[in-house]
Parts: structure tokens; C-alpha cells; sequence
């Protein structure tokens, strides 16, 4: 049965004008429903991978549940613990758990002022309420976790590496998970030459953890996203529509509603839909309406929204150029994604 506050039935996300005010940003700003229970315990590291229990460790030290067991009799000296920056970066392929460390990190943090969020999130709130107020919201935090870390272009550059340097300067602590490494943020997507200063100055706040593996999603999924016909997708949409709310889009709808839509209001758009339909898929060729749709498929993801599709497979979306570009990771995560919630 659905756990939404609307009434069952078909609806159409393109018809839909979600809005969203600077405090329920805020607000959000706490691990995604999928991560409310992760916890260090909870963490399977692959033994095939001896980074993941690494990092593991260091990140468990990191938030103060970690410390080095005592040794010796009672007057042998205390075990000094490493110093570690006042900002963690877990660089890794997508699907190795790092979300799911970064939302432990965030329950094991002592202290309430804590925050969680993705790094769209982070931006479109000095977008909602300005950068000075922002600024004094966050000041004073004990943690700032940032899912997702990306300089996708230059105003996000300056914006976020002024934040962070003002936080740590006021003694907050940060958490960040990209796949990309900090010194290599913005590669292929703008001319970052242009602003290494504070690429460099921003991820010397940082201590790079790298954790190896392969993606989780992938280990027992097949190669596609799973496509239905016209006459399954019906039955199935008319079928889950009895108790649930469902949405029915036509693929092009949908992502010419997602250019007039800010990413940060993508959230109120799928608010309250337990199964997401979408006819017609075919393959992006614009760069910024494939952006706009990756940025959609992580909202759908971490709220968990099974999605069933007619036409092209969801994980074939993105054209040759694009996965070969510089925004080929985003895309790769996506196709990821896709594949997993077609699955659901």
C-alpha cells in the first residue's frame, strides 16, 4: 500500500509546480530516506578490497567512535591518535558504499548541528537565501556532509570554496564523497585552469580517502534497464495505480519539465509518487538536458521510486559523446542507478 498523503491514482509530474522555501531546504538537510538507518556497523566491507575496511576505520576515528584500542599495563602511555584535517574526501568508483559511510559518519558525529545534503542542495540554497545568510546558518555547525562534490562550473567553484574555507575557519568539520579526486574537480568541464587557486585552496582542507571496489548495484543485475511494451506498461501503471500514486510521463515531457524546474525542486517533484512511469525513452544528444536528468535520477534514487519505461533502455539514454566526455562519471552513476531502480 503507499505511504503517501495523496490519494491513489495516475498522475503526470509535467503538470506538476513544486516549490520549495530556504527553511524546508534546511529542513532537508538529513541523510535521504534510503540512508536513515546507515550506520559504520551496517557497512559490509568486500574483502576483496582492503580499502573499505581502511577507510572504514580512519572514518570511524574521524567521528569519534574509532579510537585505537589501549595497550600495555596501567601506566604504559595512551596511543596517540593520528591529527587528521577538518575535512574527510572519499574518492571512489560509484556503487562502493560511500554514501552509505557518509550518512555513518553523519549518526556518529556528536553533537545536533549537523548537516547532510547533496552538493546541488548546498548550492541551491545560497541561490535561495543568499550567500551572507548561508553563511551564518552554517556557522557554528559541528558537520557539513556533502554527497556528490562537483564543479560542474566556475560560479559553483567560487561559491563553495568561499563556504567551506569560512566553515572551517569557524571550526566545522567536513565530510565529502566524489568520484573525482579534490585536485581534479572541474576536469573537462570548464576551463578549471582558470580557478586552481581555490580548486587547490578547497581541497587542502581535505584528507583524500580512496576506496576501490565494484558497483554493489551491479553484482547481481543484469547488463540493461529492464523495458516493458506499451501494453505490459499499461497493465502495470493501471495495476500499481490502485493503491499507489503513479506517475505516466512521455520521456520528452518529462525532460523539457525538468529545464523549467531548478534541480534543488526536483525532490517536491517526485514528493509522495511510488512508482514512476515513463513512455517513449530515447537518447539525450543535448549536454544540459542530460545533466538535468542525471540530477533527477539521484532524487528518484534516493527516495527509492521503482521506474518501469517503454522504448529505449533507461541505461542507453546518454549518447557515445557524452560517456566519452568529461561528464562521463556523473553518467556512468546514473546508468548505474537506472538499472537498479527498473530492478525495484
Amino acid at each position: 500500500m503507499s505511504t503517501s498523503t495523496a490519494a491513489p491514482g495516475v498522475i503526470h509530474l509535467i503538470e506538476r509546480q513544486p516549490e520549495v522555501t530556504g527553511a524546508e531546504m534546511v529542513a532537508a538537510l538529513t541523510p535521504p530516506p534510503q540512508f536513515y538507518d546507515a550506520r559504520f556497523e551496517t557497512y559490509r566491507a568486500d574483502e576483496a578490497y582492503p580499502s573499505q575496511q581502511e577507510s572504514k576505520d580512519l572514518l570511524m576515528l574521524f567521528s569519534g567512535v574509532g579510537a585505537p584500542a589501549k595497550r600495555g599495563g596501567m601506566f604504559s602511555r595512551k596511543p596517540k591518535q593520528p591529527e587528521l584535517p577538518p575535512g574527510v574526501y572519499l574518492d571512489g568508483g560509484f556503487g562502493v558504499g560511500k554514501t552509505h559511510l557518509l550518512a555513518s559518519i553523519y549518526h556518529a558525529f556528536p553533537g545536533w548541528r549537523k548537516y547532510f545534503g547533496s552538493f546541488i542542495e548546498y548550492t541551491a540554497l545560497v541561490g535561495a537565501i543568499g550567500y551572507q545568510q548561508t553563511v551564518e546558518l552554517f556557522r557554528g555547525a559541528q558537520l557539513l556532509c556533502i554527497d556528490e562534490f562537483e564543479l560542474d562550473d566556475p560560479g559553483d567553484t567560487m561559491v563553495m570554496t568561499r563556504l567551506l574555507g569560512e566553515l572551517v575557519a569557524s571550526g566545522t568539520k567536513l565530510a565529502a564523497t566524489s568520484n573525482t579526486p579534490p585536485n581534479a574537480l572541474g576536469e573537462g568541464r570548464f576551463a578549471a585552469q582558470d580557478f586552481l587557486r581555490e580548486i587547490h585552496a578547497m581541497s587542502s582542507n581535505f584528507q583524500t580517502i580512496r576506496i576501490d571496489g565494484t558497483d554493489f548495484r551491479q553484482r547481481a543485475l543484469d547488463g540493461h534497464a529492464r523495458v516493458v511494451s506499451d501494453a505490459d506498461y499499461g497493465e502495470l501503471v493501471t495495476d500499481a495505480a490502485a493503491d499507489r500514486v503513479v506517475s505516466s510521463d512521455e520521456f520528452s515531457g518529462l525532460i523539457a519539465r525538468l529545464a523549467q524546474v531548478h534541480p534543488s525542486r526536483y525532490i517536491r517533484l517526485i514528493e509522495g509518487v511510488d512508482m514512476i512511469g515513463l513512455r517513449e525513452v530515447h537518447q539525450l544528444n543535448d549536454q544540459s538536458a542530460a545533466l538535468r536528468f542525471v540530477a533527477f535520477v539521484d532524487r528518484v534514487y534516493d527516495a527509492q521510486i521503482p521506474v518501469v519505461a517503454t522504448g529505449l533502455a533507461l541505461d542507453q539514454v546518454f549518447s557515445p559523446e557524452m560517456l566519452a566526455g568529461g561528464y562521463r562519471k556523473k553518467y556512468l552513476r546514473a546508468i548505474s542507478r537506472l538499472i537498479a531502480l527498473s530492478a525495484i
